[in-house]
């Protein structure tokens, strides 16, 4: 029910925290027209929560605590209950609420994607541990743990042997596979060190013709599906125990279409599309 009052329109839902603040009623009114325009409920406050949908009446408790302007608020899951597109256009609208209240949200979520898209600063948590806390670019970019770079979307994590430091990279060699290079950041490994190449499947590219530079990896297309503005490809590589997850747009026709288990797969990526792991 999301603690609404079954008796009182969403409007006057909405304005109640309003009532002990001595606020003239024109304003109240002006507030109220406002909020219910933010959480795109314009022409509904007359309805009462037993006339609109689940995801309706979860936008107008969050109007109700927005509009008494506190200075931390507390989001516990406040989009669940949205279809995505609704709730894609309440990730900008949020944004742009917080800049223009200046209120401190603090948003709980399980969905990475809006974690990324709300917040300026992510704290991981495991075990009731924070294992990082970090700007999203970062979190994504540069994960400071394997737990981390696994929570944060998918990602693939080839494990090797750090064998030397040549400028500003790190040579990586991966049993079965040969060597690899990644860019050094932060503290390097020292030779010997065992460590992990995360990779984000998008960061890999499907390609007949490897440009000078790249890691390469070779294996077979074990399946791939179609969606929409692009494609995702599982390609079993010989010497590693997990498909490769490739993401590629769907610009150009990119994944053969024959049959999986028989299509071979060159993948290839930039030295600065990994990062470096401590195993």
């Amino acid at each position: 029910s999301y603690a609404l009052f079954p008796h009182l329109s969403l409007a006057e839902n909405i304005g109640y925290g309003l009532l002990n603040a001595n606020l003239p009623k024109r304003e109240i009114a002006a507030r109220v027209a406002d909020a219910l325009a933010r959480v795109r409920l314009p022409d509904l406050g007359k309805r009462f929560p037993h006339q609109v949908s689940g995801g309706q009446r979860q936008r107008v408790a969050l109007a109700r605590a927005l509009i008494c302007k506190p200075k931390v608020l507390l989001l516990d899951e406040p989009l669940g209950a949205l279809d995505k597109r609704l709730r894609e256009d309440m990730h900008v609208e949020l944004r742009e609420i917080q800049r223009e209240s200046g209120i401190t949200f603090v948003l709980v979520t399980h969905d990475q994607e809006e974690a990324m898209s709300l917040a300026d600063r992510i704290a991981v948590m495991a075990r009731g541990t924070i294992l990082q806390v970090d700007t999203p670019r970062q979190l994504y970019e540069a994960p400071r743990t394997r737990e981390v770079a696994e929570f944060i979307s998918n990602v693939n994590l080839i494990d090797g042997i750090c064998l030397r430091r040549s400028g500003s990279e790190v040579i990586v060699a991966v049993q079965g596979l040969g060597e690899f290079v990644a860019n050094a950041v932060g503290d390097t490994p020292v030779p010997g060190a065992k460590v992990t190449l995360a990779i984000r499947p998008e960061k890999l590219r499907i390609t007949d013709a490897p440009l000078a530079g790249e890691n390469v990896l070779r294996g077979r297309l074990r399946a791939s599906t179609y969606a929409g503005d692009r494609s995702h490809a599982a390609v079993d590589v010989p010497g590693l125990t997990r498909p490769l997850l490739v993401t590629v747009p769907n610009i150009v026709r990119q994944l053969t279409d024959g049959p999986t288990g028989q299509t071979d797969i060159t993948v290839a990526w930039v030295p600065g599309a990994a990062a470096l792991l401590d195993a």
